[in-house]
């Protein structure tokens, strides 16, 4: 049995959450509403504010889609309900991120500023002009903004420039070696 797949996923009473006939489960809250389309190896069972993911068979990929189904709809239940926030860094001189309207504007070492704009379900925050806030309900969304923002400079290992996830450790690399 699949650790993470036999937990029971709490659900409050101001989520609900409709599952059709092909396995189409959407899931309404506070900050807004998810569909996913599950596999049809998996049912999802909802009694007693808690749902619990069930397989078919004991087959291989049944096995593989347990795990993976319930943290799915795990992260649509705590989507509509608290939200996920990612917080980058920006290190280097002159490197700096704004707002501009909806759009990102960023100053990373390059001869012109890199101007980024999102879909409406990603809010992007600056709060100083070496931080980013992305936040949004859908998991999977905020972590692919964050990670396309990270690419426009990633961090080096030599002097650590460039745009970081907050907490995120950059393995450094000695510079050459004085003259012997």
């Amino acid at each position: 049995m699949s650790r993470i797949g036999k937990l029971p996923i709490p659900i409050s009473e101001n989520v609900n959450i409709q599952i059709s006939d092909d396995n189409i489960v959407t899931v309404k809250g506070p900050k807004g509403e998810l569909t996913q389309k599950f596999s049809e190896r998996i049912k999802i069972n909802i009694n007693d504010g808690e749902a619990t993911i069930d397989r078919k068979s004991d087959e291989k990929i049944d096995r593989s889609l347990h795990g993976l189904s319930r943290a799915l709809l795990a992260n649509m239940v705590t989507g509509v309900t608290e939200g996920f926030t990612k917080k980058m860094e920006i290190i280097g001189v002159g490197y700096k991120a704004e707002m501009k309207g909806k759009k990102l504007l960023l100053n990373v070492g390059y001869s012109h500023p890199i101007i980024f704009g999102v879909q409406d379900e990603i809010k992007l925050e600056t709060p100083s002009p070496t931080e980013i806030l992305v936040s949004g309900i859908n998991k999977e969304l905020v972590g692919a903004v964050s990670a396309k923002i990270r690419s426009f400079r990633k961090p080096e290992p030599y002097k650590g420039k460039g745009i970081k996830y907050a907490g995120e450790h950059i393995r450094r690399k000695a510079g050459k070696a004085a003259g012997a």
